[in-house]
């Protein structure tokens, strides 16, 4: 039997189109920006704020009316989201909920045994006391609870006991987060903060991986077993496997072969109709995009680059001297293509958003529309991230490295 073939342009279309990076999400209100959470699946968390943090900068990609305000009202008010881990931590939509059982026991019993045998701070003999702080005091952060061990600065290797104690109790699902003030995650009892409706519902193990499994293919149009696992990080690859075989065995998958930028080609999953969801996808619009690092479209790195040609790796933890680019270099979208990557930083107590550097991909002109479109995306940029204006640094056009 022949297996269908995936022309790149295509396959680039639909992954975009499910990413949500076609066009622009104009819906208005919070109800719009919690169907754009749903198309994502969810959105990570992270606390860098060069220009704006990466979950405000992931959703103003695609919805320029976004407020970063908003996101806080579906987590904390609304109760449309809850917080807790995929890859990393994420905000997902509490309708999602009843299937992160599955990750509470897992991550339970994972984190049981890892975090004994790395901090040996006897962390579960403080569960309890945690808990029942929680009962009579209502929500608390980390520093709320000191225990008797003294508190160090450092990461997770030096969490006092009752720090650890409050993180294996929201990762395990006894408790979730109610709420964060500037970053600090708050922490109250689940049941006073997830709807009973989703929160007493407990799917059966192969009903969680099918959900998981499907709608992981759902948002990424085409996909390999490990791919499909790597999603929600929650089933394995192992049960991700299983998923497909039977589903291709009922006819409810196939194989198709996707083209890659560089005209290789790689087999993976995809639902019977991909070929015509491809054709249908629209051609994304030819506005240039400011991607945030942890934008889900680039999560993966090694299928970026073999879908869009682009090679991005974050140089965060790398030392300066071995740094290739900069410390937190964002990506560009112009319509289809990845077109470049930019250095920049907001200065909000001078009002300035400053543009260190700017290389284009190999092989691209830098014109004067591509210019224009830059300077339009770094002024509604340099507005969302409150400063007045930009300012480029002399020699901040780069030649291709």
């Amino acid at each position: 039997m022949t297996v269908p073939r995936l022309p790149n342009p295509f396959a680039r279309r639909l992954f975009l189109h499910r990413h949500a990076l076609s066009g622009l999400s104009g819906s208005a209100g919070l109800n719009g920006l919690a169907s754009l959470i749903e198309q994502l699946g969810f959105v990570q968390l992270d606390s860098i704020a060069t220009v704006e943090r990466a979950h405000h900068m992931v959703l103003f990609a695609r919805r320029p009316s976004y407020k970063t305000a908003h996101l806080d009202k579906l987590l904390s008010r609304d109760r449309a989201l809850f917080e807790h881990w995929t890859h990393d931590a994420a905000v997902i939509p509490m309708a999602f909920y009843p299937h992160w059982q599955l990750r509470f026991a897992r991550d339970a019993d994972a984190l049981r045994g890892r975090w004994q045998r790395w901090q040996r701070h006897g962390f579960l003999e403080r569960t309890e006391a945690v808990l029942e702080h929680i009962r009579k005091s209502g929500p608390v952060c980390s520093a709320d609870l000191r225990g008797e061990a003294p508190r160090k600065a450092g990461g997770w290797w030096d969490w006092h006991p009752d720090k650890t104690a409050l993180e294996y109790l929201w990762r395990s699902g006894d408790l979730a987060v109610s709420e964060r003030v500037g970053f600090q995650k708050y922490y109250d009892l689940a049941e006073r903060v997830v709807p009973d409706t989703v929160r007493n519902q407990h799917p059966a193990l192969d009903e969680s991986i099918d959900w998981l499994c499907a709608q992981a293919l759902a948002r990424l149009g085409f996909a390999t077993p490990g791919e499909l696992a790597a999603f929600w990080a929650t089933v394995t690859p192992v049960e991700a496997r299983g998923w497909c075989h039977d589903q291709a065995k009922a006819g409810a998958l196939i194989e198709v072969e996707v083209e890659g930028a560089d005209g290789t080609h790689r087999r993976a999953f995809a639902r019977p109709d991909v070929m015509q969801s491809a054709t249908d996808a629209p051609e994304p619009i030819g506005r240039l995009r400011v991607l945030s690092p942890f934008d889900p479209a680039l999560r993966d790195r090694n299928r970026a680059e073999r879908l869009f040609g682009f090679r991005y790796r974050i140089e965060v933890f790398t030392p300066e001297a071995k740094r290739i680019y900069g410390y937190y270099v964002f990506p560009l979208l112009e319509g289809a293509r990845l077109v470049g990557r930019i250095d920049m930083k907001a200065h909000r107590k001078e009002g300035v958003l400053r543009v260190t550097a700017l290389w284009p991909e190999a092989g691209l002109a830098w014109g004067k529309g591509r210019q224009a479109r830059l300077e339009a995306e770094l002024d509604r940029i340099a507005r969302f991230a409150g400063c007045g204006r930009v300012e480029y640094l002399p020699g901040w056009l780069r030649d291709t490295l």
